[in-house]
C-alpha cells in the first residue's frame, strides 16, 4: 500500500499456515452447548483475526449488484476447505452484512455471530482432516460500518474494493488473514451498462435480460486482504507486456484518452523490475484508476487500486508517480506472491517496495538513493520511537487498524535493506532478492525465513546484524556510513509520509 501525501502520515497450490502460532488451535475445540465466542490465529497485531482448525483451499464468491453504490448487494460465498483439527465447530471472520443461510456440505447448519465472526455448527463435529464446502447465502454491505474503514469503496460510478490490513470479512466470508491464501473465483452480476473486473483472468462473460455477469478466477493462490473487484462505468484497457504477459487497465470510460499515457508505461516497468527480481509472478497485471478518495494507493493482486487523483493532479511531477506506480507494481512480487506469514512481517512487503520505488527513480530520474536513505537513517530513531522497530511494530492504534502502516514500515525498513546491501555487498544483496521471491512464490514466509535466506546467500551468519536493525530501540551505526547521525527528532518523514512532491526524495507508504 502506498500513501498519499495528505493522508500517509497517518496511515496507508494453496499452503498450510497450521503452524502459525499453533497454540491458538486448540481454542478451536468447543463443546457444542458452549455459546459461540470469536477466535483468531493469535497475530500480535491482530489478535482475532483469522480462524485456526481448518486451511481454505478456494473462495468462490458471487455478487449481485443492483446499480445503487449505497444499496447491500446480494451474494454467495462458497469455500472449499479442509480441517487441521477435528471442530465441534468452525468460525469465519465476517462483520458487516446479513447472512441469510449456510450450508455445509449442502445440508443446513446451524449458524451465529459473535463478535467479528460466524461462528457455523455443524450436525456432526468434523474430523481431521476432512474436507468440507461452506456455503454463505448474505448481503455484502458497501456502506461501511461506524468506525471502520476499509471493504468497499464508494467511486463515482461504482465500486472497488481496498481490504488492507483487515477489511475483507466488512465484505464477505473467509479466513481473513495472510497465513492462509487460497485459490479465488469471482462472479459479479451487474446492470449491462456497468463493467466488472476482478483479480485474475476473465473466463467468461454472460448476458441475460438487462444483467452482465462477469467471471475472474486467479491461477495462483491470493490472501484476502489482496482480493478487488470493480464495478463501474469503466473502460477496459488492454496491451501486451514482457512475454506476452497480458496487461489489462481498467479507468472511467470518460478519461481513457487522457489516461493512456500513464497506462502505457506499465509493460517498462514490468521489464524493469524484471530485471531487478526475475519474472513476473502472476498471470496478468493492470492498473485500477478509480475515481474516488482513498489516501492511499494498494497493490491488490493482479489490478492495483490507484486513485485517479494521481494522474491527474498537475503538482505531481512525473517521476514522482512514476515510482509510485513502481511501488504498488513490486508488491506483485514483494507482498502478494510472498505474503508474510504474520503482519508483523509487513516490512518485508512495504520496505521492498519502497526500496524498488526509491531505485526506480534512482536510475530514472536521478533521485540519488543515498540521499533518500541519509534523510531516513535521520528521522529513524524518531520513527522506531513513534512507531517499534520495524519487525516488531506497535499494535494499532485503536479504531485505527491501518495505523500499522507507519513510517518505520516504509522508508524505515527500506533503510535495513540499504544497510544489508552495505554489509553483504551489491552481488550477494542482489541474488538474495532473486532468490527470495523464487524460494517463496506463491507461499508465505515469515522474517525469520529472510533472515536464513540471507546467512545462506551471504555465506556469514547474519543473526546478530538483522537483530539489531530490525528489532533494536535505536538505529545501529550505518555500514560505510560512519557520519550519518540520527537526527534528536525528526521534522521530516520520507516513508510514511509522502514527502512535497518538489522535494528530492521519492513517495513512501502501503
Amino acid at each position: 500500500m502506498l500513501l498519499t501525501p495528505r493522508t500517509r502520515a497517518s496511515r496507508r497450490p494453496r499452503l498450510k499456515a497450521a503452524a502459525l502460532l499453533a497454540s491458538a488451535v486448540s481454542v478451536c475445540l468447543l463443546a457444542a452447548s458452549a455459546p459461540a465466542v470469536p477466535l483468531g490465529v493469535g497475530d500480535r497485531l491482530f489478535p482475532q483475526l483469522g480462524n485456526p482448525g481448518y486451511n481454505v483451499a478456494s473462495y468462490d464468491l458471487a455478487l449481485t449488484y443492483s446499480g445503487a453504490n449505497d444499496k447491500p448487494l446480494q451474494a454467495v460465498t462458497t469455500i472449499d476447505a479442509w480441517t487441521t483439527t477435528a471442530l465441534d465447530r468452525l468460525n469465519l471472520d465476517f462483520a458487516h452484512g446479513d447472512v441469510e443461510s449456510v450450508e455445509l456440505d449442502g445440508e443446513p447448519a446451524s449458524f451465529a455471530a459473535a463478535g467479528e465472526d460466524l461462528v457455523i455448527t455443524p450436525e456432526k463435529p468434523l474430523p481431521d482432516g476432512s474436507w468440507m464446502r461452506i456455503t454463505v447465502r448474505h448481503t455484502s454491505d458497501p456502506v461501511p460500518p461506524d468506525g471502520r474503514d476499509g471493504g468497499w469503496v464508494k467511486t463515482a460510478d461504482g465500486l472497488a474494493l481496498a481490504n488492507q490490513a483487515d477489511a475483507a470479512h466488512l465484505v464477505f466470508p473467509c479466513n481473513d488473514h495472510p497465513s492462509d491464501k487460497a485459490m479465488f473465483t469471482i462472479r459479479v452480476t451487474a446492470p449491462d451498462d456497468y463493467t466488472a473486473v476482478a483479480n485474475g483472468l476473465a473466463t467468461g462473460v454472460d448476458r441475460t435480460g438487462r444483467t452482465t455477469t462477469w467471471t475472474y478466477r486467479t491461477l495462483h493462490p491470493m490472501a484476502t486482504e489482496l482480493a478487488q473487484v470493480s464495478i463501474g462505468r469503466s473502460a477496459v484497457l488492454r496491451r501486451t507486456g514482457p512475454h506476452g504477459l497480458p496487461v489489462r487497465d481498467v479507468v472511467p470510460a470518460a478519461d481513457a484518452t487522457a489516461l493512456e499515457p500513464w497506462l502505457k508505461k506499465t509493460p517498462d516497468q514490468i521489464a524493469w523490475m524484471e530485471g531487478k527480481v526475475g519474472p513476473y509472478p502472476f498471470e496478468t497485471y493492470g492498473v485500477l484508476m478509480a475515481e474516488a478518495t482513498t489516501g492511499f494507493e494498494l497493490e491488490t493482486q493482479t489490478l492495483s487500486l490507484f486513485e485517479k487523483d494521481l494522474f491527474t493532479e498537475p503538482a505531481y511531477p512525473e517521476w514522482y508517480v512514476d515510482s509510485v506506480m513502481v511501488h504498488e507494481l513490486s508488491h506483485q512480487w514483494f507482498g502478494d506472491s510472498v505474503s508474510p506469514r504474520t503482519w508483523s512481517d509487513l516490512w518485508l512487503n512495504e520496505g521492498h517496495a519502497t526500496w524498488y520505488e526509491a531505485l526506480y527513480a534512482e536510475e530514472k530520474a536521478d533521485k540519488p538513493m543515498e540521499t533518500r536513505m541519509r534523510a531516513a537513517y535521520s528521522a529513524s530513531d524518531a520513527w522506531r520511537a513513534a512507531g517499534g522497530p520495524p519487525a516488531a511494530p506497535k499494535p494499532p492504534d485503536p479504531g485505527r487498524k491501518i495505523s500499522i502502516f507507519r513510517p518505520v514500515v516504509y522508508d524505515g525498513a527500506a533503510l535495513v535493506l540499504y544497510a544489508l546491501r552495505q554489509e553483504i555487498g551489491r552481488p550477494a544483496f542482489e541474488r538474495l532478492e532473486r532468490a527470495w521471491v523464487t524460494t517463496h512464490r506463491d507461499r508465505t514466509a515469515t522474517t525469520a525465513d529472510f533472515v536464513r535466506l540471507a546467512s545462506v546467500t551471504s555465506g556469514r551468519d547474519l543473526g546478530g546484524f538483522f537483530q539489531a536493525w530490525l528489532y533494536g530501540q535505536k538505529t545501529p551505526p550505518m555500514p560505510g556510513h560512519p557520519d550519518w547521525k540520527p537526527a534528536a527528532s525528526a521534522a521530516r518523514a520520507p516513508g510514511g509520509a509522502m514527502p512535497a512532491p518538489e522535494s528530492g526524495t521519492g513517495p513512501v507508504g502501503p
